[in-house]
């Protein structure tokens, strides 16, 4: 895939406690197959579909990790680690792990906004992230899910150069993100529906070929369905945790139904 401009998603991965338990759920859930792990990068297992094409990673988690929630993790793309490592701090978020050099492969930092949302940053080097998207067992698109829009919008705009533009709809709270006129990311202010011990956190949707089908292979290899099926315009989705809780979603995008929302 040709370099994606700076804020757009380029990468996601997991850590879990149980790592084959991880491989096996999401092997029957969307076809994936693994390269070997290698112990020299803490056993890092990239995910891809059955046309070879590295999609995801799922990793073990690491020593001192013990109790912390599986969780999918989105990284945002950068030339410049080192200068939105600097960003993030000067608009009031927190570094969780400084610029780091993974081999050849490319820079990351993993940083949090000041509403507590988790998410990394990728300066691609010879790893330039996603090889496909937007087909059956891929990323297609990722929500920060904030207890705090207005914190959420203002550190995110300051460090990316994103174009905010809100869903005209008085009954959610959702800006598009876009970059050069495209979205790439959305934010939802959370609600009452989400329970209080959730914190803000990064929302990973992958492509499926049937939402209902996908959504009871979760649930019979020990995940939930926490929203959904429902219908929207971009397509049939389901909000669903893996048998490990890490939260993600599901979308059938060729059963899209209704009219696209208006941008302010």
């Amino acid at each position: 895939m040709p370099a994606q401009p700076e804020g757009a998603p380029v990468w996601a991965d997991a850590m879990f406690p149980d790592l084959e338990k991880a491989k096996s759920f999401y092997a029957e859930l969307f076809g994936w197959s693994y390269d070997p792990g290698a112990e020299e990068f803490g056993n890092y297992t990239q995910a891809k579909t059955a046309d070879g094409k590295h999609v995801a990673a799922l990793a073990p988690q690491m020593p001192g990790m013990e109790g912390v929630p599986a969780a999918w993790n989105l990284y945002l793309a950068t030339p410049d680690a080192a200068a939105v490592a600097e960003r993030v701090t000067s608009a009031g978020g927190t570094l969780m792990m400084e610029p780091m050099q993974v081999s050849d492969f490319g820079t990351m930092i993993t940083a949090q906004d000041p509403a507590g949302t988790l998410f990394s940053v990728w300066q691609p080097g010879s790893h330039q992230g996603f090889e496909k998207v937007n087909e059956p067992g891929a990323f297609c698109w990722a929500e920060v899910n904030t207890r705090n829009a207005a914190k959420t919008d203002e550190f995110f705009t300051s460090v990316f150069p994103y174009d905010a533009k809100k869903i005209a709809d008085e009954h959610v709270d959702f800006n598009v993100w876009q970059l050069g006129g495209q979205p790439v990311l959305g934010r939802m202010q959370m609600t009452d529906d989400f329970p209080e011990h959730v914190p803000s956190y990064v929302n990973v949707y992958f492509v499926v070929e049937d939402c209902d089908a996908a959504v009871a292979t979760v649930e019979r290899l020990g995940g939930k369905l926490h929203f959904g099926p429902m219908d929207s315009p971009f397509g049939r989705f389901a909000a669903v945790g893996d048998s490990q809780g890490a939260a993600f979603s599901v979308i059938d995008v060729t059963a899209a139904k209704g009219e696209m929302p208006q941008l302010d």
